[in-house]
């Protein structure tokens, strides 16, 4: 029977070991740590953006305008086509 007595025991391969589990633990700690970071809600989800809220357009802007009765439904139309030349109306925030 060849035991490790007997085969000059377990050799290099032993040192396997301790490094396997350095690597499990370090990596524990990691996910922990960044988990910690994000507010305790897990690595999978995504962080909140916290850019500024883009600036509307001139045709929304114009849009409130008319809503709030501050411009009457002939200057409206005036400045709409003006502006639908320059941004058009596909653009983002316009106005129907």
């Amino acid at each position: 029977m060849n035991t490790l007595a007997h085969s000059g025991g377990p050799g290099p391969w032993i040192l396997l070991f301790p490094l396997f589990w350095a690597a499990v633990v370090t990596g524990g700690v990691t996910l922990l740590r960044r988990t910690a970071r994000r507010g305790r809600r897990g690595p999978w989800q995504a962080r909140p953006t916290q850019e500024a809220p883009a600036e509307p357009s001139p045709i929304t802007l114009l849009g409130r305008r008319f809503a709030a009765g501050e411009i009457d439904e002939e200057e409206y139309w005036r400045r709409l086509s003006v502006l639908d030349e320059q941004f058009g109306r596909g653009g983002k925030g316009a106005v129907a």
